[in-house]
């Protein structure tokens, strides 16, 4: 049995679960948040309860030490020779990788040089990477783009009607994110249809504080709502979505700002936050809503509507759809949202099962036996798919 650890590094955080492969039992699992404080907080699961300790933790490489050196002294591995490889998470990866990579130098100078296009995401991912890397020296390290899956999209799908030259100059284009996520719910979509995945046709939604909407053809994305960032698409927990880019300079002018002032507004003011002035969680809006808060209604269906615009064009695009999927926390665990969607998407045949919809959980079908669209929910598994990868890239037995 092999034992690979999957590693998503954030700006200030570190999330890890440390499979054992090929059975993809996971083994354990935890997080280092507030990296850089006196007070960080450090979470692992030991025999299936939480442990939290609260500790200086001053960089990812002390994070880094600090989960190692845990692993030996609470006995989940005997020593760190045990661990097999290290799967890492990467936001952009821009148009280089197509797929995964096993970590050289030459993938970390790519990585460092996309860090332009993903600012708060890439340079911390590096950390995590050379922080495990170093530790971690004899095994293989992976990298697991979040903008991998989408880079089989058409130059038409991609492009922005810009200056060429800055598309040749600056790699301004689409990349889409969340690709592991929709890459794996793709995948086990075309196993509860009893098909391969180059045999369906899909929509999937991960709607969670971030959220995006992909179009699958025959096992391969398409189009995408997020962009060259994260700000593009659909309204979002603080985020804005698609907007008129005009309303910018508007906003510089009228409130005398910066761009970069009001581009930070539209990231972590906007969305669900924005519109409802309560809350960036779609569980406080819904309660709101439900109390009879018109704002609150508004910003969520602001968000319904911008689905469900997609989810038509998407529709087009594939010429025949076999599902929508629904994934990630809201998508997941939101009744409402789904029905809304899926009530404002009728035309396409879908029809909602309420009592499968409301209730259960894992993966179910939550549309009619005579729906000629089908609608699933399927929890989303990043971190399978970064084990995975480490496993088929490094060579694994």
């Amino acid at each position: 049995m092999l034992k690979i650890m999957a590693v998503n590094a954030g700006s200030s955080s570190l999330k890890f679960k440390l499979y054992e492969m090929p059975n993809e039992f996971v083994i354990t699992e935890g997080v280092v948040e507030r990296i850089g404080k006196e007070d960080a907080y450090y979470t692992i699961k030991v025999n299936g309860e939480k442990v939290k300790q609260v500790l200086p933790i001053k960089d990812h490489a002390v994070a880094v030490k600090v989960l190692l050196d845990d692993l030996v002294d609470k006995g989940i591995v005997k020593d760190l020779n045990e661990i097999n490889g290290v799967g890492h998470r990467v936001v952009q990866g821009g148009s280089y990788f197509k797929d995964s990579a096993l970590i050289d130098q030459e993938v970390i100078d790519k990585i460092d040089e996309m860090s332009s296009l993903a600012p708060l995401h890439n340079p911390a991912n590096l950390t995590g990477i050379n922080a495990f890397m170093k530790v971690l020296p004899n095994v293989p390290h992976v990298a697991v783009f979040d903008t991998s899956f989408h880079q089989t999209m058409e130059k038409e799908a991609y492009m922005y009607a810009l200056p060429y030259e800055w598309f040749e100059k600056y790699k301004i284009r689409k990349y889409g994110f969340h690709g592991t996520s929709h890459k794996y719910v793709s995948l086990k979509a075309a196993e509860v249809l009893g098909k391969k995945p180059e045999e369906v046709n899909l929509i999937t939604c991960h709607i969670g504080n971030g959220a995006s909407i992909a179009a699958i053809k025959e096992g391969k994305c398409v189009d995408t709502s997020m962009g060259l960032t994260p700000l593009e698409g659909i309204p979002m927990g603080t985020r804005s979505g698609d907007i008129d880019p005009a309303i910018i300079e508007m906003m510089c002018r009228t409130e005398n700002l910066t761009a970069s002032e009001v581009i930070d507004i539209l990231n972590k003011k906007s969305g669900y936050l924005g519109v409802s002035g309560i809350s960036n969680d779609s569980r406080d809006l819904e309660k709101a809503m439900n109390e009879g808060n018109e704002r609150a209604k508004l910003a969520l269906d602001l968000q319904y509507k911008r689905i469900a615009d997609y989810i038509g064009a998407y529709f087009l695009t594939l010429g025949r759809l076999d599902a929508i999927v629904f994934t990630a926390g809201i998508g997941e665990n939101s009744a409402h949202t789904r029905k809304e969607i899926l009530n404002r998407v009728k035309a396409l045949g879908v029809e909602v099962d309420t009592d499968a919809n409301e209730n259960g959980k894992g993966i179910r079908d939550i549309s009619t036996k005579d729906s000629k669209v089908k609608a699933f929910v399927i929890p989303t598994d990043e971190e399978i798919m970064i084990a995975r990868d480490t496993v088929r890239l490094g060579k694994l037995q």
